[in-house]
């Protein structure tokens, strides 16, 4: 037990995946709480086989549902999650208890810059979504998967001429040194929620509810909010060549910029749009590219 804001509040169990990244996170966020927190140390689906490219294990939720089932079922009491992670709808009896100030949530490349790279470079990544962005710009680029965690990805580097992976977990790996270049939303519309945190807690624990509110960082949740409105709308993931980024201006208004494109790079369709209301937003935009500029031909 432990003392906070006047009242006694008990040890928290969070529930995060094994890798180096998860439990830097997890510890984060202890961090922020300023609460005794145990780590309940889960194996995923999506750590399990790194022999399998993510969009064939399922996609999106692959990396998370194993977490999940360690809050439903009472083994912890709240779930450390990389947003860009997570299904665009919450799963039933869980509760998004709030998204703390989100880190960079631009992708970077490790081994060479973007105009450096020779023609017919390998590069080394798992994601369609990279890809197919990568192969619009520099369609004589080839390409090899990339699995495992990111001290894992960044130890195989060396295999490629260079690697894509998120510019904030390299920060709070320690390795921000190991950037060659920072692609910018123009170049590479970045993962839904990708570079934020997402708290999960049971919809019915009011209490360790109450706690995890205290990181919510409002501009960063209307951001996130926005984008998993897309992507709901959508109806992919992590298994679709699509992404998306929101930014909040400083009077709240948002700025929201989405992508679908053809596994093989050849069609990108890219658009941005304002708006108020995060969901509205969001929703939108996916109709947007959806019916008005033909997306839907594109996904499967």
């Amino acid at each position: 037990m432990c003392h906070r804001f006047g009242r006694v509040v008990k040890r928290l169990r969070a529930a995060t995946r094994g890798s180096r990244l998860a439990r830097l996170q997890t510890d984060l966020v202890a961090r922020l709480l300023g609460l005794d927190v145990e780590a309940v140390v889960v194996d995923t689906q999506g750590d399990q086989r790194t022999d399998v490219p993510i969009w064939e294990l399922g996609g999106r939720g692959v990396f998370v549902k194993e977490v999940q089932a360690a809050v439903l079922d009472g083994r912890a009491d709240f779930a450390v999650h990389s947003a860009k992670d997570l299904p665009s709808s919450t799963l039933s009896g869980l509760a998004l208890a709030s998204v703390p100030e989100r880190a960079d949530a631009r992708d970077a490349l490790v081994g060479a810059r973007l105009d450096a790279l020779p023609v017919g470079a390998l590069i080394g990544t798992g994601s369609v979504r990279r890809r197919a962005q990568l192969a619009w710009l520099r369609p004589d680029l080839t390409f090899a998967g990339l699995r495992g965690n990111m001290d894992t990805r960044l130890a195989k580097a060396g295999d490629f001429a260079a690697i894509v992976v998120a510019a904030a977990a390299l920060d709070r790996l320690g390795r921000a040194a190991d950037v060659a270049e920072i692609l910018p939303e123009g170049v590479m519309v970045p993962q839904v929620g990708q570079g934020a945190l997402a708290i999960e807690c049971r919809a019915d624990d009011h209490g360790t509810m109450a706690a995890l509110a205290a990181l919510e960082h409002g501009p960063s949740r209307r951001a996130v909010d926005a984008e998993r409105a897309w992507l709901a709308e959508v109806g992919g993931g992590c298994d679709l060549p699509v992404g998306a980024h929101a930014t909040v201006a400083p009077d709240g208004r948002l700025t929201l910029t989405a992508v679908i494109a053809t596994a093989d790079g050849r069609v990108v369709l890219r658009h941005t749009a304002e708006g108020d209301e995060p969901v509205e937003l969001g929703r939108r935009l996916a109709r947007h590219l959806l019916d008005d500029a033909g997306g839907a031909s594109l996904l499967p």
